[in-house]
């Protein structure tokens, strides 16, 4: 369902607000699943009156929210065309206020309105939109766990879903990983120049990855899919990015899915962390 106001150098005639509220609403009930707005319709008032229309639809029922940036208009001057504009900041500027005339905690389509007229880089463009959707998927792995302390709670307290990404720590804990591999990337290989592909953390995060085959080997299944099912046994974790570069690394990793850690699987997990030293961050899902 659309939510144009206006105000794009074509003006829609005044609007009752309570029927914009009461069109939306009566949309929901007949189904429709999504509305999409923009910041600039109404200079921001459209993305207000959303926000009421969706008030006291429990947030487990929420219908999707579409939302854009890119089009910048002027407070002063309501009726002036809006700039054309997708430099990143003014795209992080944008969504931030967007978050808050909305009332939400994400958005759930994030669209560049129209082309550029900065002279921005759509690489640059893009890489802030890249940044904006990697902050609202924590990274989580055993590695790096900070998240399990701070975000993760909260989210499980508000009923709010939780996406992790990298649960195998850009591939280090897979059952193949070795200190020759390393050896083996290309020159251009980020991995090459992280302190996780280098001694002495990444002797530290191998112990590790060796000290879950037992468990692996208990449920008949890989360390792969040991190291994602325990980012998932966290509450309020609901799923996992995983990549792959083959169909065989999808074998290695798709158990994780059916894979259910025991207590006791997550207490030998949590030793073994400790063992190690690997990582940061709490160690044993509550």
């Amino acid at each position: 369902m659309g939510g144009w106001r206006g105000r794009l150098g074509l003006w829609l005639g005044p609007q009752d607000d309570a029927q914009s509220i009461a069109s939306i609403r009566h949309a929901l009930e007949l189904g429709v699943n999504w509305i999409d707005t923009a910041a600039v319709y109404g200079l921001g008032h459209s993305e207000e009156v959303v926000r009421q229309a969706l008030e006291g639809i429990p947030s487990n029922d929420r219908r999707y929210i579409f939302t854009k940036c890119g089009m910048v208009g002027d407070e002063r001057w309501p009726d002036a065309p809006p700039r054309q504009v997708l430099e990143p900041a003014s795209i992080r500027r944008e969504c931030e206020a967007s978050l808050h005339r909305l009332g939400v905690e994400r958005i759930d389509l994030y669209q560049f309105h129209w082309p550029d007229q900065s002279g921005t880089p759509i690489e640059d463009s893009w890489e802030a939109m890249t940044r904006l959707v990697e902050a609202g998927q924590p990274p989580l792995s055993l590695i790096r766990r900070q998240v399990a302390d701070s975000e993760i709670p909260w989210c499980a307290a508000h009923k709010t879903g939780v996406i992790g990404y990298s649960p195998l720590q850009s591939g280090l804990l897979t059952d193949r990983f070795s200190e020759k591999r390393v050896e083996s990337m290309a020159e251009d290989d980020w991995r090459r120049r992280s302190p996780d592909f280098r001694s002495p953390r990444l002797g530290r995060i191998l112990a590790l990855r060796d000290a879950l085959r037992p468990v692996a080997e208990d449920h008949a299944t890989t360390v792969s899919a040991v190291a994602i099912a325990w980012t998932l046994a966290w509450p309020g974790v609901t799923g996992a990015i995983v990549g792959a570069r083959s169909p065989e690394q999808v074998d290695g990793w798709i158990g994780a899915a059916t894979l259910e850690l025991t207590l006791e699987d997550l207490d030998e997990i949590a030793r073994a962390i400790g063992r190690s030293g690997a990582g940061a961050g709490p160690a044993l899902p509550k």
